[in-house]
């Protein structure tokens, strides 16, 4: 019974597999097929969602400061050069930015909607912003800049902010803690606005990191008018569920503009085009919002937590601040694990890496990447280099350093610590 048993699981395998690459080269293009069988395969047999992190240590000693251009040295937001003094008044959660009344709708032609190709929704989302200023390309030109490598699994704000400043000749800028008044207020006065949240359909294993265009809302209807590269064009999302996916990401927004627009960009900003009162009012709103939170909600919320203490240099704070959120992580169902937030936000690598906790950062890029179906995550490799050399393996980081070449040719901080390594990247 038990050999007819192994017998036909065996039979079952071997049909699976045949189906699978029939399915793979039913394709013009296989490659994107190639990969999802992969994963699948991968996923099955290793389910990521039951692997946990745990913190191996916690330290209370902060190393010295450094800004997040460690990681990221071309992205400088421009949009204000003075800093804050303590002089200016503290920001919260409900401080009102746009006193202006506003329409109680708005709707934005000349964005060209775009449906992503594989693994392109950056590229893509990004194209469409960008042609309802006139430019001339599409999501083919944007990837061959983000993602030299076509597998990498995300872009990040500050590249898309790059591509801007560098390749389009506009200029754009990123906050977090952004809400719905903020939303409308660049909405009406013209500007398109990409978010960033998380996202969940049919056909994909879980939850993952996706971008939208807000092109209009509708305070009758009480929803927004988005762009989605995977959903279709003008497609309608309730204010409560632009919120809900929103928050995985701190409320992240990017708007692109026109430099001699500038001035109406700060008008609309108000104290948020100073980073300062921007990462103090995205934390503030974040911890009013935690008592209320529960479930994978909360989860997000601890992790932005970290997030903003990070991007205020306040390191051991976000490490503790990581910490509980792993723990709530941990405690929800596996089926609503967010196991891919390491693709797309790097936070706790700062937090543990400035606060001496290298082997947690070894552990969590190591779980990271393995819960990859291809390790293509340059990030991951970076940071895990960089503790590796902390804690004296050179030899181990470097591997990783080329590892984060080869996942994204021309990377500049992983050429960086090769350069001062004395070795010579291989060009790309």
């Amino acid at each position: 019974m038990r050999r007819s048993v192994q017998t036909l699981l065996t039979i079952l395998i071997v049909l699976a597999i045949w189906a699978g690459i029939l399915w793979m080269l039913s394709s013009p293009s296989p490659n994107w097929r190639l990969s999802a069988l992969t994963g699948r395969i991968k996923y099955a047999l290793n389910p990521p969602e039951q692997a946990v992190f745990v913190p191996a240590s916690q330290a209370t000693e902060v190393a010295p400061a450094v800004t997040r251009a460690a990681l990221s040295p071309t992205a400088t937001i421009r949009l204000a050069t003075p800093t804050l003094e303590p002089t200016v008044p503290a920001a919260t959660a409900t401080t009102t930015l746009t006193p202006t009344p506003m329409p109680a709708r708005a709707s934005l032609s000349g964005v060209t909607h775009m449906y992503q190709m594989w693994n392109n929704c950056g590229p893509a989302n990004l194209a469409m912003a960008l042609s309802f200023w006139g430019w001339q390309g599409d999501q083919r030109t944007t990837a061959a800049f983000l993602k030299p490598n076509e597998r990498d699994r995300n872009v990040m704000p500050y590249e898309m902010e790059t591509f801007v400043e560098q390749e389009a000749g506009l200029e754009a800028f990123t906050r977090t803690g952004g809400d719905l008044t903020m939303i409308k207020a660049f909405v009406s006065a013209g500007y398109p606005v990409i978010v960033e949240k998380g996202f969940e359909g049919v056909g994909f294993d879980g939850w993952m990191g996706h971008y939208q265009v807000v092109t209009g809302y509708d305070d009758a209807t009480n929803r927004f008018t988005v762009q989605d590269s995977y959903k279709g064009p003008d497609y309608p999302v309730k204010y409560e569920d632009f919120l809900r996916d929103w928050r995985a990401f701190d409320y992240t927004y990017l708007v692109i503009y026109p430099p001699e627009r500038h001035q109406q960009i700060l008008d609309i900003l108000g104290l948020h085009a100073y980073d300062n009162f921007n990462n103090r009012f995205a934390l503030l709103k974040t911890e009013e919002e935690l008592p209320n939170l529960s479930g994978r909600d909360r989860f997000f919320a601890l992790f932005n937590q970290g997030t903003d203490l990070v991007a205020s240099q306040e390191y051991s704070q976000a490490a503790a601040a990581y910490d509980a959120a792993f723990a709530a992580y941990a405690e929800l169902p596996e089926n609503a694990r967010p196991w891919r937030m390491l693709w797309y936000q790097t936070g706790p690598y700062f937090a543990y890496y400035f606060t001496g906790r290298y082997i947690d950062v070894i552990t969590l890029a190591t779980q990271t990447l393995e819960a990859s179906s291809e390790q293509v995550l340059e990030e991951s490799f970076y940071w895990r280099a960089r503790a590796l050399l902390a804690s004296g393996d050179e030899a181990s980081a470097i591997e990783d350093l080329q590892a984060c070449l080869e996942a994204h040719p021309g990377f500049e901080p992983c050429e960086e610590e090769l350069f001062k390594l004395g070795i010579e990247p291989v060009p790309n």
